[in-house]
Parts: C-alpha cells; structure tokens; sequence
C-alpha cells in the first residue's frame, strides 16, 4: 500500500507518519511519502520526503502520477494566515484541492480501477452562528471566515468528485488539535495550546480572549487516530454524507486553566497572562463551541472524554519529562 502525505513535514502529518511506519494500516505495511514545503531535522525512518508547496504549478499533477493509495490532505495556512491574506488563503486551501482532484480523476479515467482513497483535513470552521448549545451532524455549513469557506469548498469537491466515482474521499471535521508541541503558529486557535504548553516548559503565555471562551477539543493522538481510521473506514456506511464532525471536549477556557492547576498546580498557572486581542477574539466568536457528533462515534471514532486528559496526552507523547 502506498500512502502519500500531504503537509507531512507539520506536527499532525509528522505524528501520523510515525504511527503509520510503526503500525501500517489495516494490518498492512505502508510505503510513505510525505509532502510539504520544510520538514524537521528528524526524518520518519523509511519514508520518503519531497520539498515543495501543494501550489507550486504542476505539482499536483506530479503527485497524482505516483497513484498513491490513500492520501492524507493536510496542507494549508492557518485560520488566522487565511484571514489576513484573503489571496493567499485561497491560493493555497483551495485551487490546488481542485487541480489534485481533476489531475486523480485523469488517472482514474486513464485506469479505471485506481480510485484512490482521499482523507480531507477539514474543520469546524466550517460552521457559522448563531449556535445551537451542540451542533448536531443535520446543522447548517455557513462558515463566516475565509479559512471555513476554504475548507467548507473543498469538502463539496470531494463529495461530488466521489459521486462521479473517480475518488473515494471522506471530509473530517477536527476539532482544535492541543496540545499542538513545538512553537506557536499562526493559527488564530494558536493560543488554546500555548497557555498550557508554554507554562508547563516555564514561559509566560498570553491568554488573547475572556477565560469564559468555550471551544472544541482533541489531541495529537487523537488526530493521528482520526486519519487512520478515516482511511480505512468503509465509506458505504456514510451514505453520501461524505463530511464528518468528529468528537472531542467542549470546555471553557477557565476549565481548561483549571485542568492545569489540577495537573500542574498553582505556580504553573500563574505564568498565564491575559491580554484581550480584539481581531483573535473576534475571529473565534465566530467558531462553534460544542458538538454532538452521533454518526462519528457510530462510526467509530474516539477522542478524549476530559480536557485534563488532553493535557496528560501531551505530558505523556511529548513532554516526557516529570512536572
């Protein structure tokens, strides 16, 4: 099986490869190859790597040529990039979705059996308000940022491109994936991971938004968890709702801060500091803050049941040292 990994060289595409290395998928061992403009100085042993951005012209049309099996699209800028540089969001979350997906439906009509298997990173900002208190799988798509309309464009693509049969494509919905290691990003969601992981290594960290800010939660493992299993999930069982809301935890920002003090104690949570930033406030106003993802958990998927456990997640897969 040959998997290809688009966005590979960031932390969720990284952590799936290794667990893909380690553990194949469906019992079967995977030929990897990963995809992204820099990866880091410690490559996933046995997988392949090649530098470039998804938007690089003929790119996706190369990639196409390899006729991987399955591909995880993980490639994009941020929320916060996307919101800020309107061309640039599109450029890169959008039209190069559309030119893979054309330069796979070439191979499948020059091969009418390869149809390969597509996972689609999405996200919940593919939601717009007003909210319901939990958003079941039947609420309305109307995102209200760029990066949502991106996301929210290419999981129509891939249902229609699936329903003409020229992919097998399945769209997954992540709920906020902390603790994220590693430096803080772009993302205007960037914040939710740095007030705890910046505190648990000795740094100050600024909480941009009110502590009473509710939002959608997973980690890492969970995210690695999601991939594989989307990847080999039976998609007759979706019916031709080919987009997904995965599980996680809703929690408030002070839940979160408390969740620490219970793990980490008092002297850790002290190195939070508020500092409102109105243009991060407003943009995650705008996110749902609770789920009932019943088809997802039908389905199969799993996620964490406390925000307490998502911290030790992190304690545990990259911390690995005692607090």
């Amino acid at each position: 099986m040959r998997a290809l990994i688009l966005g590979g060289g960031g932390m969720v595409g990284q952590k799936l490869a290794r667990h893909i290395a380690a553990n194949g998928l469906n019992g079967q061992p995977v030929d990897i190859t990963l995809h992204d403009i820099a990866f880091p100085s410690d490559p996933v042993a046995g997988a392949a790597q090649i530098k470039g951005s998804i938007a690089d012209a003929g790119t996706p049309e190369t990639l196409a040529k390899t006729k991987p099996d399955v591909i995880f699209h993980l490639a994009s800028i941020v929320s916060g990039e996307a919101e800020a540089d309107f061309t640039k969001g599109w450029a890169i979350n959008m039209h190069p979705t559309w030119e893979l997906l054309e330069a796979l439906r070439a191979e499948h009509e020059a091969d009418p059996s390869y149809r390969p298997r597509i996972v689609f990173t999405s996200s919940i900002a593919v939601f717009g308000g007003p909210y319901p208190d939990k958003i079941s799988d039947d609420f309305l798509s109307a995102p209200q940022t760029s990066y949502g309309a991106q996301k929210s464009i290419c999981e129509t693509m891939i249902s229609d491109f699936s329903r003409k049969g020229f992919i097998d494509g399945i769209s997954i919905r992540l709920p906020t994936i902390c603790v994220r290691p590693g430096k803080p990003n772009a993302a205007a969601s960037s914040f939710f991971s740095g007030i705890i992981r910046e505190p648990l290594n000795g740094q100050e960290a600024i909480l941009p938004v009110a502590d009473t800010t509710r939002h959608w939660h997973a980690s890492p493992r969970s995210a690695t968890g999601f991939l594989t299993h989307a990847a080999t999930l039976d998609t007759d069982l979706l019916q031709n709702r080919r987009a997904l809301n995965l599980p996680g935890v809703s929690c408030t920002v002070a839940e979160q801060i408390e969740a620490l003090r219970d793990l980490a104690g008092n002297d850790v949570v002290k190195l939070i500091k508020p500092q409102p930033d109105p243009v991060i406030q407003k943009i995650v106003e705008g996110w749902p803050r609770n789920f009932a993802p019943e088809r997802a958990l039908a389905l199969g998927f799993k996620a964490e049941s406390s925000f307490k456990e998502i911290i030790q997640v992190y304690l545990d897969d990259d911390l690995k040292r005692p607090i």
